[in-house]
């Protein structure tokens, strides 16, 4: 049995319309003068301006920051920390998907610490205390509120780095599953394929455990029964409420487990291509777990109902489950289709040997067989 070692750093806030508990929460935290960090969208939404009006209410000076992209990079993090450092703040509100929660947790590392972004690669190279910090999702995707890492582009290489330490974890994660309603079509498709990724790749990592199988499999479940729900009904709250939570387990699986080569492929495809990532993720996802199948069976059969594998296999059951979801949900179902050429396949099998999280997956993955899995999914076969 592997061992862990795990403290839940995040107290959980969970419910419809918790999100009206801001500035009490934040009050608890002690703060006073708080950088808002939210992307555009959320301005347009008008959950800016309610958060704002609530953490007013509570006599907290708020300084909102809206400069950073889908994908933050180091550019946009070390604007954050400059602008946080005119205003003084002594607190962070992250509001909105997984780029808002990243480029908070960014902001901190490098108001906090100083240097750059990348002198925090890997993991618990923070130095001094951090800056307590609430994170609200409004997006059922990346569970970043549940993790100590902020994943953050090289605006140079564009490459992903994860920088993480037990000192960057939110203090409190509200989840308001109001909040995701208003949540587009495609943002709920990508958003919440990712999530069941995450779930999916946890599930079977090197480093997985009772504790982190526990989160993994709940995930799952939760995911999988209401991802065609929420797809087919937006308004469906009770389906907002269980993707919402399902994927903070999830994220908080990966906290304990990390994630594997699906994710390790599909990074370099969003950095190569600008390929959406929950689309390169449900693009690499079936192929990975065809693959893993061989080794991780056993591991796959504990996220699938008693005898749904129908005699093809653990990995082979979930691997044709995790495509029809992708189906339903309408998103792409090769690399063809996105026009990326099999002349990258080596570049890109070279960047996606080097990716982290790939060192976690159950089955070792070097540019070779990275080489193979992008041929896989460039045809869907």
């Amino acid at each position: 049995m592997i061992g862990f070692d795990f403290q839940n750093r995040t107290r959980v806030v969970f419910g419809d319309g918790v999100c009206a508990r801001l500035g009490e929460l934040a009050l608890e935290l002690g703060f006073t003068r708080t950088l808002l960090v939210a992307d555009r969208g959320m301005v347009a939404a008008g959950y800016v301006e309610r958060a704002v009006e609530l953490l007013q209410a509570a006599r907290i000076t708020t300084v909102p920051f809206h400069e950073f992209g889908e994908n933050p990079d180091t550019r946009m993090v070390q604007a954050g920390s400059a602008f946080a450092a005119d205003h003084r703040v002594d607190s962070i509100v992250a509001l909105g998907g997984g780029s808002s929660l990243d480029a908070a947790k960014g902001i901190n590392f490098l108001l906090t610490q100083g240097g750059a972004m990348r002198d925090y690669r890997g993991f618990g190279r923070a130095l001094h205390p951090m800056l307590p910090a609430i994170g609200i999702p409004t997006t059922a995707g990346t569970g970043s509120e549940a993790q100590s890492y902020a994943i953050i582009s090289d605006a140079d290489t564009h490459e992903k780095m994860a920088c993480g330490d037990p000192k960057a974890a939110f203090r409190v994660a509200i989840l308001d599953p109001e909040l995701t309603l208003s949540m587009p079509e495609r943002v709920t498709a990508v958003a919440g394929y990712d999530a069941l990724s995450h779930a999916v790749e946890s599930a079977v990592t090197t480093r997985r455990n009772v504790l982190s199988s526990m989160y993994s499999r709940e995930a799952w479940r939760l995911l999988a029964t209401n991802y065609e729900r929420v797809m087919a009904s937006p308004a469906d709250r009770i389906a907002r409420a269980a993707m919402l939570l399902g994927a903070h387990l999830a994220g908080t699986a990966i906290e304990l487990s990390m994630l594997g080569a699906a994710h390790a492929c599909a990074n370099p495809l969003t950095a190569r291509f600008g390929t959406t990532h929950g689309v390169a993720v449900s693009l690499m996802l079936p192929h990975v777990v065809r693959w893993n199948g061989e080794v991780a069976g056993e591991l796959y059969a504990g996220l699938l109902p008693p005898g749904r594998d129908a005699g093809c296999g653990a990995g082979e059951a979930l691997a044709r489950e995790v495509e029809r979801l992708a189906a339903a949900a309408g998103l792409p179902r090769d690399l063809q289709s996105l026009d990326i050429p099999p002349d990258a396949f080596p570049q890109l099998a070279q960047e996606a040997a080097m990716q982290m999280t790939g060192r976690f997956n159950p089955r070792p993955l070097d540019a070779a067989a990275a080489r193979e899995l992008y041929a896989r999914a460039y045809s869907g076969q």
